[in-house]
């Protein structure tokens, strides 16, 4: 249709175009014909403006018949803007930024089969209760790493409430009030990449157990953590990492279990780790200087040697091995009065297969040395056999079940109904909540 019309109109205006070409060639002709006569003329002039006017109305019926452009089809809405996702909710480990928060929570009950009448077994330092619920530690722990890249400066501050953390701090005398629920806290610096500095009150290198119970396969603490190392050292240290493998750091040190020293003399040390590769590491801890109070000249030391062997993801097999001397000084005369040397030394066990994440059975053989009761108070021999069972609850409770067997070539151990024995079964139930704010979301 369109098609038409637009021939239509082109054969109109040609039409018209050859008309007035015409009417313009006659009206030409009609000047220069002078002869021609004027009435004649007339009459062309009027037949060619009818001419005209016929054409002009044609041309004009063929423009209406053209149909009238289709209006646009409207236009799409344009498709909405995506909404903006909401902000996320800030996160605990966002609003503290580099400082974790975390901490645990560690309760048992104890059954001892001697059934001592103060309830209390002997010979332990931490899981000392009997036939009783108690409470042997909640932690609380704020840490900050030294970053290389930003701040140089970290630190390390862990509180400690309740039975365990008593018997941390009251192994010297004033330490208890002094700073009753401090069990660790000091400053960390980074002089340059490999170089860490430490400054403050921080646990002992020495040992194969920790005073945290989640850290250890065993929820008892052995013989040689209770008696052969100490607990906790106030003063600095510096940790100098040569490589991935190894690592080297020197100890200076107010003495054993003490912030505030007991005489003008420091106790040093060294500790060297080396893991050779992923299934073996070994760590060297050496620790001496004057103890006694008031007296510089006698001195305690200690060599401590840890073996851990990994085999596989299930396995792990673990050695320590302690050895320590000093000498009895009565410090209550003047001059004191040096008694005869005395030392210590043992030798620890451990074996834990874990067939899966959620549960694992572990064992600890010890023996020890007291040559002189110069830790335990009685000259004797002492060995103990520990068999554990853990099992995690609801995605984060350690539940540990312990049978423990400890013997004695002394009767040291307190029984209910009589003189005290060589020996004492006891079983434990423990349970451990720990938390952490790198685990929150």
């Amino acid at each position: 249709m369109m098609k038409q019309v637009g021939i239509i109109r082109f054969a109109g205006i040609a039409a018209m175009a050859m008309s007035l070409a015409v009417a313009t060639s006659d009206l030409a002709w009609a000047q220069d014909a002078s002869q021609a006569p004027s009435a004649d003329l007339a009459k062309r002039v009027d037949d060619l403006e009818k001419e005209l006017a016929t054409l002009k109305s044609q041309l004009a019926a063929s423009q209406s018949a053209t149909p009238a452009p289709a209006p646009a089809a409207a236009a799409a809405p344009a498709p909405a803007a995506a909404a903006a996702p909401a902000p996320a909710a800030p996160s605990v480990a966002s609003l503290l930024g580099p400082v974790t928060l975390s901490g645990f929570v560690d309760t048992y009950y104890g059954y001892n089969s001697n059934q001592p009448a103060s309830r209390t077994t002997a010979f332990r330092n931490f899981d000392i209760n009997s036939s009783q619920m108690a409470l042997n530690m909640i932690e609380l722990v704020a840490d900050k790493a030294p970053d290389p890249a930003a701040s140089h400066v970290g630190f390390h501050v862990a509180l400690g409430f309740g039975q365990a953390m008593n018997a941390v701090n009251s192994a010297a005398v004033g330490e208890l009030a002094f700073d009753q629920y401090l069990k660790e806290g000091y400053l960390e610096f980074l002089a340059g990449k490999k170089l860490q500095i430490n400054v403050g009150k921080f646990v002992t290198p020495a040992g194969a157990e920790v005073i945290e119970s989640k850290d250890n396969i065993n929820y008892s603490r052995g013989l040689l953590f209770a008696w052969a190392i100490p607990y906790f050292h106030y003063g600095m240290s510096a940790k100098y990492t040569f490589n991935p493998k190894f690592s080297l750091t020197g100890y200076l040190v107010n003495g054993w279990n003490n912030s505030i020293d007991n005489n003008s003399g420091k106790t040093g040390g060294f500790s060297a780790a080396w893991t050779p590769n992923a299934k073996w590491s070994l760590a060297e801890n050496y620790l001496f200087g004057p103890e006694h109070p008031n007296d510089n000249s006698n001195f305690r030391n200690l060599s401590d040697t840890v073996v851990t062997y990994t085999p596989n993801a299930k396995l792990t097999l673990a050695a320590n091995y302690d050895y320590g001397s000093d000498t009895f000084v009565d410090t209550t005369t003047s001059p004191f009065t040096v008694g005869p040397k005395a030392h210590w030394d043992g030798i620890a066990g451990y074996i834990k297969y874990a067939p899966n994440a959620k549960w694992y059975i572990a064992t600890r053989g010890e023996y020890f040395q007291d040559i002189g009761g110069f830790e335990t108070g009685v000259s004797q021999n002492m060995g103990e056999v520990t068999l554990t069972l853990q099992r995690i609850l609801a995605g984060k409770i350690m539940s540990r079940l312990e049978y423990r067997y400890d013997a004695s070539d002394q009767n040291v151990f307190p029984y209910h109904n009589g003189a005290p024995r060589g020996d004492q079964n006891t079983v434990t139930l423990g349970l451990i909540y720990a938390f952490s704010s790198a685990d929150a979301k």
